[in-house]
């Protein structure tokens, strides 16, 4: 085993991922240095549903109970129609007991911004943007896009799915436009048919809406619709989005009134298929840079959890560190990919706009989620985090 005394881990990239992989690492006797573009140390205000999984690896990180002060207990997610169907409906307030720790939806600054707090030091350089790097046997070296430089012993690309160390890595090839866009905003309401701990998630012809409470009196929404990429609302997206979900159930309409022009974000939904490899020699990836993974199943941001604290128990446990971050892939790709594929997979299906097609989605969900979906989904996405499951008891 290598000391990791005085080891120096260069990190592209300041958002979630490359947080909480400066803080898994520094917990683990590691230097972390993270250099993050912008000016300042923020990340956005979109929701993030955050399972059980991923509030395992908080929790393994010391940060859940800061988190928790803050973010709403998931209770029960449900499926349905846009009219109002109800195809399947989770329990997932069970997983405190059954784990040790709840899901969880936050909003995606207050985790960022807990994470961020949790680092001891100055870890942080801001307004440092990482446009490539050099390696040889003794270390890596990073080039900035002030013409600055710094050597470090490895460096983690965890600047998101248009990395400048994926390109250099594997090329720069454009991310997989997925073919439909997606509209998020949050609505400051309380409202009778969104109690707290509540997440819903409709399906209606080549659209979708979900929502959720992220804090006490504010709701996260999405609406999804298919279309070309890099396009651009004609006037008000307001307008637009209660013209498209006007014959939705209620709350839709109430959430869309009560959300102001300023807090609706634009964007076309992105991915990429999984990639066989992530790094060479001192140099790896993490998060979106490595496995961008569609909302679809709302995994992306717990993934980087976990590649956070993998990465840091497998270096902490190497003799050779650049052997180690083969080590660390080999074991995330697999899961990773998996995910990728998965979230691809529904994406495309809550895509489909024929009438036939919509008839048999909703006869597949009914069927699927409630028999076998619901299980299959702890099973491959929540259990794996056992491995840092504290004991019920205790929480």
């Amino acid at each position: 085993m290598t000391s990791t005394r005085g080891t120096r881990v260069l990190i592209a990239g300041g958002g979630i991922g490359g947080l909480a992989a400066a803080l898994a690492l520094q917990r683990s006797g590691f230097h972390p240095v993270v250099f993050e573009r912008s000016e300042s140390l923020r990340d956005g205000g979109a929701g993030l549903h955050i399972w059980t999984n991923g509030t395992l690896v908080l929790d393994h990180l010391g940060v859940a109970d800061e988190v928790l002060k803050i973010a709403p207990r998931q209770d029960i997610c449900r499926f349905g129609s846009h009219r109002g169907e109800l195809y399947g409906a989770w329990d997932v307030g069970g997983f405190t007991e059954k784990y040790g720790r709840p899901t969880i939806a936050v909003e995606r600054s207050v985790l960022h911004g807990v994470l961020g707090a949790a680092l001891d030091g100055d870890v942080v350089r801001t307004g440092a943007r990482v446009v490539g790097f050099t390696q040889d046997e003794a270390g890596v070296t990073v080039r900035l896009a002030d013409g600055g430089s710094i050597t470090g012993d490895l460096l983690i690309g965890a600047d998101g799915i248009h990395s400048a160390v994926r390109a250099q890595l594997l090329g720069d090839t454009p991310p997989r436009y997925n073919g439909y866009i997606a509209w998020r905003g949050k609505a400051r309401m309380h409202h009778e048919l969104i109690p707290p701990g509540t997440f819903h998630a409709l399906f209606g012809p080549g659209t979708r809406f979900t929502y959720y409470d992220v804090a006490p009196g504010v709701v996260h929404w999405m609406s999804v619709a298919n279309g070309p990429p890099g396009g651009r609302d004609n006037g008000s997206a307001a307008t637009l989005l209660a013209q498209r979900h006007q014959d939705w159930v209620a709350p839709v309409g109430d959430i869309l009134a009560a959300t102001p022009e300023s807090a609706i974000i634009r964007s076309d939904v992105i991915d990429r298929p999984p990639d066989r490899r992530w790094g060479t020699g001192r140099v790896t990836l993490l998060g979106d840079a490595a496995h961008p993974i569609t909302f679809n199943i709302g995994q992306g941001a717990c993934q980087a959890l976990e590649d956070a604290a993998i990465l840091a128990e497998t270096l902490a446990e190497a003799a050779d560190l650049p052997r180690a971050l083969r080590t660390y892939e080999a074991q995330r790709r697999r899961r990773t990919a998996a995910m990728q594929r998965t979230a691809w997979l529904i994406g495309r299906m809550g895509a489909v706009e024929h009438p036939l097609l919509i008839r048999l989605r909703a006869a597949a969900m009914r069927r699927a989620w409630r028999r076998m979906a619901f299980r299959a989904a702890e099973r491959d996405q929540i259990s794996y985090a056992t491995r840092w499951s504290p004991s019920p008891a205790t929480k």
